[in-house]
């Protein structure tokens, strides 16, 4: 949809279809593309919605559930998980801070850190 098959460009043919082929080779259970105007309707038929652009994706995620949320960057050498409402230095020191996305961003931490096949053991 989003592609036009190719009218409005051909990442979806060349990049992210073979990458969610490759996905499903490996065993994981993965669909789409999706067009990301509407893929969050569907919301609770995924475990993960990859997006291919920040904005893009933390949009929708922080209407349906700001403050509980976790952005998780993939594709880098290490673990990085994120609150959604950010750094929130607006209110900083002001002792209104809702501990949850923080907390939830933590557990996905360590979750992923005992359960990534990617993370090797040091013991």
């Amino acid at each position: 949809h989003a592609g036009e098959n190719g009218v409005l460009g051909d990442e979806e043919s060349r990049l992210i279809s073979p990458a969610i082929k490759h996905a499903q080779n490996q065993g994981m259970h993965a669909e789409g593309p999706f067009p990301a105007d509407t893929i969050f309707t569907r919301a609770n038929d995924f475990d993960v919605i990859v997006a291919m652009y920040h904005d893009q994706g933390l949009l929708p995620v922080k209407l349906l559930s700001f403050g509980t949320a976790v952005n998780w960057t993939v594709g880098i050498p290490i673990i990085r998980t994120s609150p959604d409402h950010g750094t929130a230095f607006d209110i900083a020191g002001a002792n209104a801070a809702n501990p949850k996305s923080l907390l939830h961003a933590i557990e996905l931490a360590s979750t992923l850190t005992t359960t990534n096949p990617l993370i090797k053991s040091t013991t």
